[in-house]
This record gives C-alpha cells, structure tokens and sequence, in this order.
C-alpha cells in the first residue's frame, strides 16, 4: 500500500502528530494492524450520525484523497470521546492490514517498573458521597439511572512498556476487544473493552450492550453463585432494562428487522459477570455505515444514564474530572461503510511514567454507595493487573 504524505484535517496541528505511530484492534480472533498517519481527524463528532453532516463530509473526504493516493479500500481508525463536543481522535493510516490473532503476543519478557505513587478522584469518601447525590436526584427528577466514575493515576519509576502492557491484557482477557490508539499528545489509549456498541458487515449489524456487574470469585461455586445472583438481582435487571430500551428505540426506525432478545443472558470476563443482551438486525438502508449508526447510539444508557441528556447534566455536575475518551467509542470503519465500535472501557492512557486508569457503576435509585464503590474497584483490575499490580 502506498504511504502518503501526513496531513492534519480540522485543528489538528501537523506539526504535533508523530507519523510513525501504531495502531490495533482486536476483534474475535482476528486483529487490524496499522501504522502511519495520512491523516488525522479531531473535528468532533457531533450530528455525527448525519451522513451531510461537517463529520462525515471529513471522514468522506478524507477516504476520498486515501483512495486517490492508491487505497482501494482504505480506514478510519481512532476514538471518540464520552462528550462528542470535544475534538475527536480519529485517523486514516498509511498502511493496515488484518492477520490472524496470535496465540499469544510475541514480546520482550521485561516486568513493569515499580510503582512509586497512585491517587483516585474522587476517593472513596467522595465518591460514595456522590451516589448519595445521584439517588436523593432521582427522588426530585425523571432521571432514572447515571453512570459515575473514578479516575486511578499511577505513577512509575521508569516508563511503561506499551507492548509489554498491551501483551498482558491480552493474555488475562482473551474474549474482548483489544485496542492501542495514540494519541496527539505522544501517548497512547489502550484497553481491552468487553462491550460491542456497533458492528456493521453489508446491511447486518449487531450491538451488545453490558448493563449490570458481579465479582468474579476464585471458588467455582462461589463464582457462580454470583452469576446467578446477578441474572435474579431485580436492580441489575432494572439497569439492563434501561439500556435496551433506548438502544431499541433508536436503531428500530433505521431496520428493516430487529431481533431483541426479552431477557439479557450472562457473559464474563477475567472479573467479572455481565448482563448482556446481543441486538441483531438488518438495516434498511445499507448505505449508513458502522460510524454512522455507532453515533446515533453513543452514549448509551450503559455509560451515560438515563435519560441521556439529563443524566449528562448530572454528571458534568457530580464529578470531579473530565472523562475524555472514557466511555466514549474506540474502534474502526472502512469506506464501504463495515466496521466495528465498542465502548471504551476497561481503559488507561499511557504517558511516558504514568497511567491513568478509569472505572464506572451504573447508579439507579436501588444502588448502596458501598457496593458501588466496590464495582469500580473491582473494574480496575483489569488494567491493574496488567501493571502487575493487585486491586
């Protein structure tokens, strides 16, 4: 594939872009690699679901110029943030192929530096507080769920190995959707997201949202007494519920067919149990792409609340920091439309010494603010345990 000269689409400064960086995305057992910057593209994604739209006139055109430099079929690949105001981080690479995923990652065997210093925003005072705030809201308002977060920084005595980091998340979580994107400050977004927000192939697509989490236990019966306490837990159920209805409600105008299955089934990861409830349709019209019908998703009641807009408030109230890209979308398309977006969660950005981890809980009125705060906790292990660190 011919390698095109890097330019910057839409206020993101040339000059700021490494055009040597590397990309991935692993999906079942099939991974995309890439590498090389032909363009980047940081317009938000507002109305971005809108095929007329300022974003996707970009995107087009910047498939456009791809394809005239000798890319049949060229990418997009990148993240959108949780608030689709902000810049997005988006390219179209020089180069991308997909492989078979290896069974396991061939990188140098070099432990992680010891860790010298960490800190949570909020902290467990603050955020108990917090869902103490949200569930006294929903006693006073229509709002019926909204999702809060932490935020985890670690600092080390030496910079973080991303190979090394990425190779262990895909060791401990064989089953998600791994991803590296860089990012335009030098650092790199990385995780392994269980949650499928859109895949796009011709006119089928697929969503499989997660709403509701329970500990994995290292007892197999334990374990799964956890399962079946989630599938019976009437407030998880009710989190659940949440979720599918407003997914439903916004991809049944756009299908020709719509499978929604009535009650979501259990899925797991290394920690923990999810309810999960798979999607599957046909679209009416094949010509909206994977991009399109992930934004009109985006954000979910999974990782925003419910109702979207006034839960979005109450967040931007409650807590203490700006999410970012967590919670927003990582993933892929391609010109003809196909493509694959998931949440992004289970989620750290890497910089040189320092990784900053995130987690969330779906708060509706039924939740306790201890449990809660152990659901973040538990979250972060993932990437934790990728640091080599006990949660």
């Amino acid at each position: 594939m011919q390698t095109g000269a890097l330019r910057a689409t839409h206020e993101q400064p040339a000059h700021s872009i490494d055009s040597n960086r590397s990309f991935l995305f692993t999906s079942g057992e099939r991974e995309l690699r890439a590498t090389g910057i032909r363009e980047a593209i940081a317009l938000p994604a507002t109305g971005g679901e809108n095929q007329h739209g300022a974003f996707q006139a970009a995107i087009a055109a910047a498939f456009a110029r791809a394809r005239q430099a000798g890319d049949a079929n060229p990418v997009l690949i990148g993240a959108i943030p949780f608030d689709v105001s902000e810049p997005s981080c988006l390219y179209v690479p020089d180069n991308h192929e997909w492989h078979t995923r290896p069974l396991r990652p061939v990188v140098a065997d070099a432990a992680m530096p010891a860790l010298i210093a960490q800190k949570s925003l909020p902290d467990e005072t603050g955020f108990k507080r917090a869902v103490e705030h949200a569930i006294v809201n929903f006693r006073h308002s229509d709002v019926r769920k909204v999702v809060l977060s932490v935020m985890r920084e670690l600092t080390f005595a030496g910079d973080i190995d991303v190979d090394r980091l990425l190779a262990n998340l895909g060791e401990q979580n064989r089953k998600g959707f791994q991803f590296r994107i860089p990012l335009p400050d030098g650092g790199d977004l990385i995780g392994v997201s269980p949650e499928l927000l859109m895949r796009k192939e011709g006119d089928r697509i697929l969503s499989n949202p997660l709403a509701g989490s329970a500990r994995r236990m290292a007892d197999p019966q334990a374990d799964q007494a956890h399962a079946e306490a989630l599938a019976a837990s009437t407030k998880d159920q009710y989190e659940h519920s949440l979720v599918i209805h407003d997914i439903r409600q916004r991809l049944a105008p756009l299908c020709a067919a719509l499978d929604v299955p009535d009650r979501p089934s259990l899925i797991n990861t290394a920690a923990l149990w999810h309810l999960s409830t798979r999607i599957e349709g046909t679209v009416a019209d094949p010509t909206l792409s994977a991009l399109q019908l992930a934004c009109r998703l985006h954000p979910t009641p999974a990782v925003c609340g419910f109702p979207t807009e006034r839960a979005h408030r109450l967040i931007r109230f409650v807590e203490p920091f700006e999410r970012g890209l967590f919670t927003g979308m990582v993933g892929w398309c391609d010109a003809e439309g196909n493509g694959e977006w998931v949440v992004t969660i289970r989620c750290g950005m890497v910089r040189r010494n320092t990784v900053t981890l995130f987690a969330g809980a779906g708060i509706v009125e039924a939740s306790e603010p201890k449990s809660e705060w152990a659901e973040v906790q538990t979250k972060l292990k993932t990437m934790l345990n990728a640091c080599g660190l006990d949660a």
